[in-house]
C-alpha cells in the first residue's frame, strides 16, 4: 500500500511562518542603524522557491532588501495585481513587554511579537496562501506580483519607493494594489463585524522646523532668541484645531457605521457617533480633519549660552484632496522667523469603493463570515500605498482578520505586547485565497 505524504495547507502553516518572521529581527530605526531587512527577504525567496516560485532579492542599502516575484495568471493579458506586505517592523524594548518581541510564542490564542499585526501576520498570510496554489498548481485568474519591502516603517525611501523610482518595470501591468492595514473586523451589535476595508489615507508632511537668531551670553538681552522663536512657533502648532472636512471615505464609513449601531448620522457633528465605535474612535477620530503634532525639539549645549539656532520636529497629517490647505495653515502659524523643510513627504490617496476588486473583497469576506459588513474607511496614517499609487495603482488596504470583539487592535500597532489570535490569521488566508480566485 502506498502512503501519500499530506500536503500542508495556508492554515497549516500561516501560524507557523507568523512566528518565524517575528524571530527574525528586523527592527528599523530609521537610520540604517537596524538589522536590515535581508535575512526575512532571504527566508521568504526560500519558502517561495520551496514550491517552484523564484523571488528577486534588491538591495537598497547594505541590509535593505526587499524581494518581488510574479505569478502567471491564466490570462496574463489582464491587468495585474499587486499584493505587498513590508518586512521591517519598529523597535521594541524586551523590557516593556510581558513576551520577547522577537520570541513568536503563542499564548492566549495569540501569536505575540513585533510585527504580528504590522504587519509580518499579512506577510504570512499571503506566504501560506501562494505556497498553497503553488503546490496545487492553481494559477490566478490574472497575474499577481508579489512585493515583500523594506523601510515601510520609516517611510519606505529604501523600499517601495526606491523600487518605485529604480525599478518600475518589476510592476507592470498592475493597476490595484492591495497591502495593510484593511479588512480588519470592528464587532457591532446583532453579532455581526463590520470589516474596514482602506481606500485612502492620509498624507505625511514630517517637517523639520529651523529659527535662527544671535548667539551670545545667557544673562544679556536678546530679542531675536532662537529658542524663543522656534518654541513659540510649535507651541501655535500643537494647540491648533483645524476644522473637520469629511472626505468621501470617512464619511461613508460614518454613514455604515452609525447605520450598524443603530445611532443617527450628523454630517454636521460627525464626532458625536465616534464613543459609539469604541476603540477605533481614536484612529477614525484622527480622520476627520489635519493633524499637527510636535514631536522633539532641539537647541544649545550649555544652560548659559543662547544658540545661534534651535529645531523642532513635527508631525503633520493632512487629508486627502487639501493638501494646499493644510500647508498654507502650517506656514501661517510658523510665522516669518521659522523655515521648515520636509523629513518626509507622502501624498494622500484615495479610491473609490466600487468595482469588481471591492466585490472580490466582500464575496471573499461574507463567505467566512456570513455576519460580515464590508466598509471603506480613510488610515491616520500611511503606508507603501503612497508609492505604488504614484504608477497609477488603485490601493486598498486588505488584510483580512476576525478579531475577538475585546482586542484593541489599533492599539496593537506599534504598542507594547503587539499580538494576533491565532484564529484570527486561519481565518485571513481562506479569505484571501478566495479572494485571490475572484480578482
Amino acid at each position: 500500500m502506498i502512503t501519500v505524504a499530506h500536503q500542508p495547507t495556508a492554515e497549516d502553516e500561516v501560524v507557523p511562518l507568523c512566528q518565524e518572521l517575528i524571530r527574525i529581527d528586523t527592527s528599523n530605526p530609521g537610520d540604517h542603524s537596524g538589522p536590515g531587512e535581508r535575512a526575512a527577504a532571504e527566508y521568504v525567496a526560500e519558502k517561495l522557491a520551496e514550491v517552484g516560485l523564484e523571488g528577486r532579492i534588491f538591495e537598497s542599502h547594505p541590509g535593505r532588501a526587499s524581494l518581488v516575484a510574479r505569478i502567471e495568471g491564466e490570462d496574463p493579458g489582464r491587468d495585474a495585481l499587486l499584493l505587498h506586505g513590508h518586512l521591517d517592523v519598529v523597535p521594541a524594548r524586551q523590557e516593556d513587554w510581558t513576551r520577547d518581541p522577537f520570541g513568536g510564542e503563542i499564548a492566549d490564542g495569540c501569536v505575540w511579537g513585533r510585527g504580528a499585526v504590522d504587519m509580518k501576520d499579512m506577510d504570512a498570510m499571503i506566504l501560506a496562501v501562494v505556497r498553497q496554489r503553488m503546490r496545487e498548481g492553481r494559477r490566478p485568474p490574472r497575474d499577481v506580483v508579489l512585493a515583500f519591502l523594506a523601510d515601510e516603517e520609516a517611510g519606505g525611501t529604501w523600499g517601495a519607493q526606491w523600487l518605485v523610482d529604480r525599478h518600475p518595470e518589476l510592476f507592470e501591468g498592475c493597476t490595484e494594489a492591495v497591502g495593510e492595514v484593511g479588512g480588519f473586523s470592528l464587532s457591532v451589535p446583532g453579532d455581526r463585524r463590520m470589516y474596514l476595508i482602506e481606500t485612502a489615507e492620509k498624507g505625511i508632511g514630517w517637517m523639520n522646523l529651523t529659527a535662527k537668531g544671535t548667539a551670545g551670553h545667557g544673562s544679556m538681552v536678546h530679542p531675536d532668541n532662537a529658542v524663543t522663536a522656534v518654541a513659540a512657533a510649535v507651541a501655535r502648532l500643537g494647540a491648533h484645531e483645524f476644522p473637520v472636512q469629511l472626505t468621501k471615505s470617512v464619511r461613508a464609513f460614518l454613514e455604515r457605521a452609525c447605520m450598524a449601531y443603530g445611532v443617527e448620522f450628523d454630517p454636521e457633528r460627525p464626532e458625536e457617533c465616534l464613543a459609539e465605535i469604541g476603540p477605533l474612535a481614536r484612529m477614525i477620530g484622527a480622520t476627520l480633519r489635519h493633524t499637527l503634532n510636535p514631536t522633539r525639539l532641539d537647541a544649545g549645549y550649555k544652560t548659559n549660552v543662547i544658540p545661534q539656532s534651535a529645531t523642532a520636529q513635527v508631525d503633520g497629517r493632512f487629508l486627502p484632496g487639501y493638501e494646499t490647505d493644510f500647508f498654507a495653515t502650517v506656514d501661517e502659524l510658523l510665522g516669518p522667523d521659522v523655515e521648515r523643510d520636509f523629513v518626509h513627504h507622502g501624498q494622500a490617496v484615495e479610491t473609490d469603493y466600487e468595482g469588481a476588486l471591492v466585490a472580490a473583497m466582500e464575496a471573499a469576506l461574507t463567505s467566512e463570515d456570513p455576519g460580515a459588513l464590508p466598509v471603506p474607511y480613510c488610515l491616520s496614517g500611511g503606508t507603501d500605498a503612497k508609492s505604488f499609487a504614484q504608477l497609477g495603482m488603485r490601493c486598498f488596504g486588505f488584510a483580512p482578520l476576525r478579531l475577538p470583539p475585546e482586542l484593541d487592535f489599533s492599539g496593537m500597532f506599534h504598542g507594547i505586547d503587539e499580538r494576533v489570535p491565532v484564529d484570527g490569521l486561519r481565518f485571513g488566508v481562506r479569505v484571501l485565497d478566495r479572494f485571490i480566485d475572484r480578482s
